[in-house]
């Protein structure tokens, strides 16, 4: 693994300490004012933002307002263990070091896909800037995002924006640790379904994380591509069965190995969050290594 995954780790650990502390201040504050609390999320360091104190979403459709700067997502709605009907806000997350979406600079062809022509595909598994129109190998994979409103009964949220994100088969980002690539990021519009479905592989597992897929949801496409504030920063947990099939193929050699390591409950992302939450940001999905898989996610928002 590269060093600057191993510097990217040790960061997060610093991260972290800085980020609980700030959210003691912050629950010391509800304490006093009895008042609600929006927890924003922070970007550039594979660290959870949405901590083990999440906010509650309010049954009167209460939700956060965007204060953030270009992509960074933190204006995006909150993590919340409540529901409308029968689906779960998704925790906001952390965008890590490699989003490419105008929040930090990369070694690449691009600081902000975004804005680039032709980001927005359904195949995201070959290059699309510069001359490279290399195609990454790996277990092909079909994943459907499905965006419900979890203040308004899980209606479905048409004409939504996606853009999405992973690493490869070796845990490498296009754009940074390869930076004349720009294979495994897209964007797509929700369909009349509220649904996006992006063919791409079975994302890798490199030390220190598990296997996961980076999304931002927009309002429109116009927003996301112009660089206006995400609604949801966050990320999709790859299931731990599937991980291990796909792990003991040809490819994922050293995702094996890694992955050894690695649990949901002592991910640095995805530990402190519900067991609601944890549920409802894990993938299902079907399929085999020799046909692909077919996952999906119903992905919570409050609007």
């Amino acid at each position: 693994m590269s060093e600057h995954h191993h510097a990217g780790l040790q960061a997060d650990l610093k991260e972290i300490e800085r980020i609980r502390l700030g959210r003691r201040r912050a629950l010391g504050l509800i304490g006093v004012g009895g008042g609600a609390l929006v927890l924003a999320g922070c970007g550039g360091s594979e660290t959870s933002a949405s901590g083990d104190s999440s906010v509650t979403i309010s049954g009167d459709g209460s939700t956060s307002t965007g204060t953030g700067s270009t992509g960074t997502g933190s204006g995006s709605s909150t993590g919340s263990t409540s529901s409308s009907g029968s689906c779960t806000a998704f925790a906001t997350e952390t965008n890590g070091p490699y989003p490419a979406d105008g929040t930090n600079r990369s070694r690449g062809l691009s600081s902000n896909v975004l804005s680039e022509s032709g980001v927005v595909r359904s195949d995201i598994r070959s290059s699309f800037l510069g001359s490279s129109t290399t195609t990454v190998e790996g277990v092909e994979l079909a994943i459907t995002l499905k965006l419900v409103d979890v203040n308004d009964s899980c209606a479905t949220l048409e004409g939504y924006a996606v853009y999405i994100w992973h690493c490869d088969v070796e845990g490498e980002y296009s754009l940074y640790d390869q930076p004349n690539e720009s294979w495994l990021r897209g964007a797509q519009v929700a369909d009349e379904n509220g649904e996006v479905t992006f063919t791409t592989i079975w994302p890798g597992c490199y030390n220190g994380r598990f296997p996961h897929i980076h999304f931002e949801v927009y309002s429109s496409i116009d927003n996301a591509t112009s660089g206006r504030y995400a609604l949801l920063v966050s990320q999709i947990a790859m299931p731990d069965a599937v991980n291990d099939v796909v792990y003991a193929s040809d490819g994922y050699k050293s995702s094996l190995s890694n992955y050894a390591g690695e649990s949901i409950s002592g991910d640095n992302v995805f530990g402190d969050n519900s067991s609601d939450q944890i549920e409802a940001m894990t993938a299902t999905a079907s399929g085999s290594v020799s046909a692909g898989y077919m996952a999906e996610v119903t992905v919570g928002l409050a609007t």
